[in-house]
């Protein structure tokens, strides 16, 4: 052999080698946004990481969304939005609103049915 055959051999191993590391580093990049976000299915997405390996990365995308979809603030709801104020106000509001409709109600008295 000369030594393009062994040039070209060697060339072909360290291709391989770094094909094959690249695929080991990208099925990790779903649970590295999961541990980064705090999620709660951290260990799941990590081991389905190893089996999207084996299936040749076929499952890959949806672990990305299933790492991606949880906010460790919002939950699966998302990032919430700090200007929108909360569904019904604040505990002691709703707490007052309620008790001023129960008044209304107890003065209107007993309705009589028909």
């Amino acid at each position: 052999m000369d030594f393009l055959s062994y040039f070209a051999l060697g060339l072909i191993v360290v291709v391989v080698l770094i094909l094959a590391y690249g695929m080991i580093a990208i099925h990790d990049i779903p649970y590295h946004i999961a541990q980064k976000r705090n999620h709660p299915h951290q260990d799941a997405i990590h081991t389905a990481g190893w089996v999207s390996l084996f299936t040749l990365h076929v499952i890959w995308p949806f672990l990305w969304i299933w790492a991606t979809s949880y906010h460790p603030e919002g939950g699966y709801a998302g990032r919430p939005d700090s200007k929108l104020p909360k569904p019904g106000g604040e505990p002691d509001e709703r707490i007052a609103r309620l008790e001023a409709r129960l008044a209304e109600i107890e003065k209107a008295g007993p309705q009589q049915k028909s």
